[in-house]
């Protein structure tokens, strides 16, 4: 009698533990409360919304479900519960803790309730119940199995009001469809701005009907494959065959699934600076008026040095002394304005190279009109301009953090790039801020060892977008809108190498900008973020597993290589070799750093977890070894 009262006792401890398989939401909710039980998923089910504000996210729950269920749910309106339903309601009487994004989930084992004060927050309490169910919910086609979802209370809200990301489309050209995908995918983590960087001086992306030179000539380049800054530059009577565009109607389309989604798209037009595929177009606007004006295909047209500063080798610039160039700008704001209900658009205003400026006469009886003592207050000038224009379209200004040198408008929210710096200077000035600085926010560097990435400049390491944050000391949290991490595309042509750059890292910065400061924990995120790995595979997303390789630490001191080696992942085991042989489960193991002896030394490294490979075999020769420990 007792074995058997002994095996009961067993049976329900092994069956409470199974009900309560561990929950891998990202972002982080703000509270969860697992509970015991679960809600069975059935063709029978029923998703019930309340208010016609929530049709389409009921439909569009439905539609998701279908796909991998197979189940063609029932939806429908009504103001009482229905038995064995998901059931959608808008508060009568708002909470205001919720505001208007936060909404509050239950799940119990006969209903299913998400409760928002607006659609915005039921459309994020589906996307969590989504992430509930089995990673299989992803499939591309139906999947026969049981549909559990576990017993919760949900309570969450987004610490920041701007969770952006943004897609640089004038490098390379997406297709709308491509935009779709995307839209998505950033929407199933609560990420709510897409920064749209339409036009550079390597395509204008978008159609202005009163300037038709802006797409016919500023959209399209000669064709180029390579490493941009590297690629030759446009022949005499070569064909410019690459590019494309996004007709207004597109525009609208986007415009529209962005928002179904939750999704408000910032349209980004760069200037004066970044204005080349403009200036093919209309080179009158230039200072130097250069008719051979070409849309740059990747070539080199600029020269950087160690302090920063630049030297541009072509005009890119707007001329900010030609009263033509605030009627061209006129002209381009009146057609983007109705485009986009967002009350920003993102007017650019980095690396504007003043040289041309500086040697321009018409620049220099401006400066001297205005009795201006720096070329840098041309930019304040040409901003103050764009954003009298801006507002006379209803617009408000937003751009990078060089809008802040010569004086900035009383108005404008500065978006701070080059560090936190810009960004707790206009804070301190009484400007809204977002936050994306390039050395936690910026997707297109690599993200793992050089010899294993497509070289770019500089490596942005997942935990270290994990570890952002976005409020300095000292500042009011008031100015600090959000952040956003950013993605360019001088090395990214297809949407597959773009998700690969944007994932996981992105998955990280959506928590750092959605959950609270106090909530975030690298070791349960990297759980969280293998389960999300499972669910992209079977929809279909690429992603980057960079944060499994070694991170490799050479030093040189009193003559002596070292090399300490380790891991962004907890609980990995790393093998080594500098004997020219394979590393494996079987070769040393890495405790302390190692010392690499003269001659020609090869270190090979790898990663393994529970006995198997899991990080890519990362293989440096002693020569590079010392160049990274910074011996000339």
């Amino acid at each position: 009698m007792k074995y058997t009262l002994a095996f009961c006792i067993l049976w329900c401890c092994l069956t409470t533990y199974a009900q309560k398989k561990a929950i891998h939401l990202i972002p982080q909710p703000v509270e969860l409360n697992q509970l015991n039980g679960e809600y069975l998923l059935t063709a029978a089910s029923t998703i019930v919304y309340g208010q016609q504000d929530a049709k389409d996210i009921a439909h569009q729950l439905a539609q998701k479900l279908a796909v991998a269920t197979g189940f063609s749910l029932k939806v429908v309106n009504s103001k009482s519960a229905l038995p064995n339903a998901i059931t959608l309601y808008l508060n009568a009487t708002p909470k205001a803790t919720l505001g208007s994004e936060g909404y509050e989930l239950e799940v119990l084992g006969k209903s299913v309730k998400i409760a928002a004060n607006q659609p915005a927050g039921l459309y994020y309490g589906v996307q969590s119940l989504l992430q509930l169910l089995p990673t299989d919910i992803e499939s591309q086609n139906v999947v026969q199995r049981r549909w559990p979802i576990p017993s919760v209370r949900v309570l969450d809200y987004p610490r920041f009001a701007w969770r952006g990301l943004m897609f640089d489309v004038s490098r390379h050209f997406f297709k709308k469809e491509d935009l779709k995908r995307h839209i998505d995918y950033m929407a199933r983590m609560k990420f709510n701005v897409l920064h749209w960087h339409l036009t550079d001086d390597e395509g204008w992306r978008i159609e202005i009907k009163s300037l038709p030179k802006l797409t016919s000539v500023g959209a399209w380049r000669v064709p180029r494959i390579g490493d941009f800054g590297e690629l030759a530059p446009p022949k005499d009577g070569e064909a410019a065959t690459e590019g494309g565009f996004y007709t207004q109607d597109d525009i609208r389309e986007l415009v529209r699934y962005a928002q179904e989604r939750n999704v408000t798209i910032v349209p980004e037009i760069d200037v004066p600076g970044h204005s080349m595929a403009a200036l093919a177009a209309y080179p009158e606007l230039s200072c130097t008026k250069d008719p051979n004006t070409k849309v740059n295909p990747g070539s080199k047209f600029s020269e950087w040095y160690s302090d920063g500063t630049f030297k541009m080798l072509v005009d890119n610039t707007l001329n900010p002394s030609d009263e033509k160039v605030y009627e061209f700008l006129d002209k381009v704001f009146a057609e983007v304005a109705p485009l986009f209900p967002s009350p920003y658009i993102h007017v650019g205003g980095d690396e504007c190279y003043k040289g041309y400026w500086e040697k321009d006469a018409g620049c220099q009886a401006l400066m001297k009109q205005m009795n201006m003592k720096h070329v840098e207050e041309l930019q304040a000038y040409f901003m103050k301009r764009v954003d009298k224009i801006l507002k006379s379209k209803g617009k408000k200004l937003l751009g990078w953090d060089e809008i802040l040198e010569g004086g900035i408008a009383p108005d404008a929210t500065v978006m701070s790039w080059r560090s936190l710096k810009g960004g707790i200077e206009a804070a301190h000035m009484g400007h809204n801020v977002i936050m994306t600085p390039v050395q936690y926010c910026y997707l297109d560097y690599m993200q793992s060892d050089a010899t294993l990435e497509p070289y770019v400049y500089s490596t942005l390491r997942l935990k270290t977008c994990y570890d952002f944050e976005p409020v300095p000391d000292g500042v009011d949290t008031k100015f600090i809108l959000g952040g956003q991490g950013n993605l360019w595309t001088e090395g990214v042509n297809t949407l597959s190498h773009a998700e690969y750059m944007l994932y996981p890292r992105s998955w990280a910065l959506s928590e750092v900008y959605w959950s609270p400061k106090g909530s975030k924990n690298w070791e349960n995120f990297v759980r969280r973020m293998e389960t999300q790995m499972e669910r992209a595979d079977l929809a279909g997303i690429n992603y980057a597993r960079g944060a499994y390789d070694a991170v490799i630490k050479p030093q040189l001191k009193d003559g002596k290589l070292t090399v300490a080696l380790e891991t962004e992942v907890p609980y990995l085991d790393i093998f080594y070799s500098i004997d020219d042989s394979v590393p494996g489960r079987y070769s040393p193991t890495y405790a302390n750093p190692i010392e690499i002896p003269e001659g020609p030394v090869t270190l090979r490294v790898i990663t393994y977890r529970e006995g198997k490979p899991i990080g890519k075999m990362i293989i440096l020769k002693r020569d590079e070894l010392l160049k990274r420990a910074g011996k000339k």
